[in-house]
């Protein structure tokens, strides 16, 4: 399932959401190509994408998800990809 957080984090001057997948990252790149989202939108297991985007990509059919639930659903998939430290 493609999910899709509220656009809450900021950054470059605006707001910006993470789409997800929380069943592969083949599934979130098609889905992506097919909204238009650019590959450098891609940041270890989601894409940023700004606040401008988001009614467009929950109407192209991702599932709006709050971003605790984002993260979860992405760590219980096993595709959680942390920052290095």
């Amino acid at each position: 399932m493609i999910l899709i957080d509220p656009p809450n984090a900021a950054g470059h001057g605006r707001l910006w959401s993470h789409l997800a997948s929380d069943a592969s990252y083949d599934e979130l790149h098609a889905f992506a190509r097919v909204v238009g989202i650019p590959e450098r939108g891609f940041d270890r297991d989601h894409y940023d994408v700004p606040a401008e985007w988001y009614d467009q990509v929950v109407a192209a059919g991702a599932t709006p998800v709050s971003s605790r639930e984002l993260v979860r659903r992405l760590t219980l998939a096993g595709l959680r990809r942390r920052k290095p430290r």
